[in-house]
């Protein structure tokens, strides 16, 4: 028997919170664990050379690709928002996302070449897209207005994604470096398998809440979205086999689409009838904090192309004379997080009315995350692989407080400043920022050159600085069109 809403939000058997949040905190540390397993060794199975077990692209394109791939996993957001909110809701629709990914992930395993990468990196990230979105809503709905401890749980939902997080890239790392990269992603599909298997015996606990479709769409316009969707996948499809989306301009397309489908959105949520004009006045308020989003996410998803290249030619990876494999360091961060997320999450919780409010947290993320690309210019001109590991180790350190302070924060507001009609959908559009900034840390890979650190470290870290400054100064208003959210 499925727990009502009211049931769910007044639980307290995980650790004070609904215990809701431990399914939906393992569902998605195991979708973490197959994703970043499989991130970590992505970049160098595309531009290592054949011999090593790659495919040997341009080392520029093949960034780009993981930029752009990287931004399609979050764009895909937009379609699993959609689909929750009109068609089968947020529950059902994460479920049959996590099975969309595991396809993806034995596709990457067990496919050769290009053939491997197209297929399973489209399954991965329209899966991908579908389970983040709802996760983060179906937690949102576990919370009654008002509750405390909301931003507390996102926080402690979040740790379960960097439990994930810390943990494939070892594997899946180890398993390309020790046998190939197949082994590693076969990995990932492992992972995924485990996490949809709980998630099943779990889904009970999540509510009533979870399941509802709050803007159904009506049967006699289901035809007509269906057959548009079949035409616009057919329309992508073909593009791409005539040459005219390839892997040189893949992050260009990607970064066009995800920027005017945010607009779009927007506008579309923005001129509703279905809202109120205090619910207007909030998303309103979500405009500047998107922006400042994207520019953090340009910067922080670097892990995965700038500081994956860095890491491969600049770093010594040597430890008693064995060399780390490339994707561990992918795991520092995960490691922070999992140490801080609960200090973090403890802070807020005590602080509780008296805590920062969203558009000062925003701020001091942003900010932060500038910091941290100026630290990589101490070790400019150090020589191949010269940079030492433990220097790395601290700027992945200024990385976690920068998303500690911002990413979950985006998580939990997105759901507060959230009209009723559009609850998922909101939450989709913070992914959108995230996918906008992460097709951008692929976009921006290409102008990084171990020749030219300086001049790229300056002015990444410079322009994300003064973004922050600019909503420091524009938060008294963001305040005032928040209508009372904090």
């Amino acid at each position: 028997m499925v727990s009502t809403s009211t049931e769910v939000q007044q639980d307290t058997r995980f650790f004070g919170h609904p215990r809701g949040l431990a399914n939906l905190f393992g569902v998605e540390m195991w979708e973490r664990f197959s994703y970043y397993g499989m991130l970590g060794i992505l970049p160098i199975y595309l531009y290592y050379e054949v011999s090593q077990g790659g495919l040997a692209l341009p080392k520029a394109s093949a960034l780009g690709i993981v930029g752009a791939y990287g931004g399609m996993v979050y764009l895909s957001a937009v379609i699993g928002a959609w689909v929750a909110d009109r068609v089968l809701g947020s529950e059902r629709t994460l479920f049959y996302s996590a099975i969309l990914i595991m396809i993806g992930h034995i596709s990457l395993a067990v496919l050769p070449g290009l053939a491997g990468i197209g297929v399973g990196l489209v399954c991965v990230a329209v899966g991908s897209g579908g389970l983040k979105s709802n996760a983060t809503a179906i937690v949102g709905t576990l919370y009654a207005p008002g509750d405390e401890r909301r931003d507390g749980g996102f926080t402690i939902f979040y740790m379960g994604v960097n439990v994930g997080g810390f943990v494939g890239p070892l594997l899946t790392g180890l398993a390309q470096s020790e046998i190939g990269f197949h082994v590693g992603f076969g990995l990932a599909a492992f992972g995924m398998a485990l996490g949809l298997i709980q998630y099943t015996i779990g889904r009970k606990n999540l509510g009533e809440k979870a399941s509802e479709i709050p803007n159904p769409l009506p049967a006699s316009y289901r035809p007509l979205v269906f057959g548009g969707t079949a035409v616009g996948v057919a329309a992508i499809v073909l593009l791409v086999v005539f040459g005219v989306i390839n892997p040189a301009n893949l992050v260009d397309v990607v970064v066009w689409a995800v920027a005017i489908i945010s607009v779009i959105y927007f506008v579309v949520i923005i001129t509703s009838k279905k809202i109120t004009s205090e619910e207007r006045s909030r998303v309103y308020s979500f405009i500047p904090m998107f922006i400042a989003s994207a520019a953090f996410f340009s910067l922080y998803q670097q892990q995965f192309t700038v500081v994956a290249a860095y890491t491969d030619e600049r770093l010594n990876r040597t430890i008693f004379g064995w060399e780390m494999p490339v994707a561990w360091v992918n795991s520092i961060n995960p490691v922070f997080i999992i140490l801080f997320a609960p200090v973090i999450a403890a802070i807020w919780t005590k602080l509780g009315s008296r805590q920062p409010s969203s558009p000062i947290k925003f701020v001091l993320g942003t900010v932060t995350m500038g910091v941290a690309f100026l630290l990589f210019l101490p070790m400019v001109g150090s020589g191949k692989n010269a940079s030492p590991l433990l220097a790395l180790a601290g700027i992945l350190f200024v990385f976690t407080m920068a998303e500690l302070m911002l990413s979950p924060v985006g998580l939990s507001l997105s759901t507060k400043l959230a009209p009723e009609a559009f609850r998922t959908q909101m939450v989709a559009l913070n992914f959108l920022s995230i996918s906008l900034g992460t097709a951008m840390s692929g976009k921006l890979a290409e102008y990084y050159t171990v020749e030219d650190e300086a001049p790229y470290f300056s002015i990444v870290g410079g322009v994300a600085i003064v973004v922050g400054v600019a909503l420091l100064l524009a938060t008294p208003m963001i305040r005032k069109l928040m209508k009372g959210v904090h």
